[in-house]
């Protein structure tokens, strides 16, 4: 079956949870995202390969260039996004295979992180997709401990061993995901159901595998033309997965269960609207997930125009305001 099918077509999904589909058809831009791609794949080249040879040469001056590395991470992840949803480019098989070279280069498992996008955009906000709430169920300084380092690369990091599963016996791995996935809420075992199935599907399974060596072997030769200088790819890394993390926790962290799509929108300076590939009008992407990331703003702008003005928060404020609040329950 289809990943993307698997995740939304299931005949016995609540209503609410299931996918709403954009109400008409916008054409992909695909001139603004193979500029993007060729800007992330020159990045690519740059963190890999190029980067070790100019700290050589030019020492402690060329460190400044984590700082376009770092910056670019919501572009590359705002690739993949656009590829899990099918609207990268307009040919499906060519829209998977750049988006699992992409994922190759960001040390992410393609077939686990899309699979896992899709089922968040059905199950929003239900107990195993809280983070931010605490449930009573472990000590509270645990509960907020977990909850930072999640915040702070943990959510990168899981995504990064998580392949580690498909090396176990099936059955081992279906136990340990729906231990962590946990059957809690109304939703709890059609959610664990379909994650462990996930988990035990041995195509998945397989370029699951595949994929992660490619990515191991592929920075594992970084790191070597790195030499002394590994620290500086290290670093890099780490951040970029920091970025992630905080990026994704954001649009829904702190949001009530009947706030619409369980999930908010955020103003940003418009010079960062390209680079974030507009998530910051996330809830507006929950409601049409099928629309490309560019026809977002004139969607925005036309809701906008019919209804009352409503408040937005600042994107990088509420950014660093993950780390005030924890534990409320909504």
């Amino acid at each position: 079956m289809d990943p993307q099918a698997s995740a939304t077509a299931e005949p016995d999904a609540p209503a609410a949870a299931r996918t709403q589909r954009t109400p008409r058809q916008v054409a992909i831009n695909s001139t603004v995202n193979l500029a993007l791609l060729a800007l992330v794949a020159t990045a690519m080249l740059l963190q890999l390969f190029a980067w070790p040879f100019l700290l050589r040469h030019w020492g402690k001056a060329a460190l400044w260039l984590a700082v376009p590395l770092v910056v670019f991470t919501p572009t590359h992840w705002g690739l993949i996004h656009e590829a899990i949803h099918g609207q990268l480019l307009p040919r499906r098989r060519l829209n998977e295979s750049v988006a699992r070279v992409l994922a190759i280069t960001f040390l992410l498992p393609f077939d686990a992180v899309r699979f896992g996008h899709l089922m968040h955009h059905r199950f929003t906000r239900e107990p195993y997709d809280r983070p931010d709430v605490y449930d009573g169920t472990t000590h509270r300084m645990r509960a907020r401990a977990l909850y930072y380092a999640r915040l702070l690369g943990g959510i990168y990091v899981a995504e990064l061993v998580l392949p580690a599963l498909t090396f176990l016996p099936v059955r081992h791995a279906c136990q340990v995901v729906a231990r962590a996935i946990g059957s809690e809420g109304p939703a709890g075992m059609d959610i664990q159901r379909l994650f462990v199935r996930f988990a035990g599907d041995p195509a998945r399974r397989s370029r699951i595998r595949r994929d992660w060596l490619l990515s191991l072997v592929l920075h594992a030769g970084a790191f070597y033309l790195y030499g002394a200088w590994w620290p500086a790819l290290a670093m890099t890394l780490y951040l970029r997965g920091v970025w992630l993390s905080l990026a994704d926790n954001l649009p829904h962290y702190d949001v009530p269960l009947d706030e619409p799509e369980r999930a908010r929108n955020f103003r940003v300076p418009r010079i960062w609207q390209g680079v974030l590939m507009n998530h910051h009008l996330h809830q507006l992407h929950h409601r049409h997930p099928t629309l490309p990331w560019t026809a977002l703003p004139t969607l925005a702008r036309e809701i906008s125009a019919s209804l009352a003005p409503v408040g937005e928060a600042a994107y990088f404020r509420t950014a660093l305001r993950q780390f005030r609040r924890f534990g409320k329950v909504h």
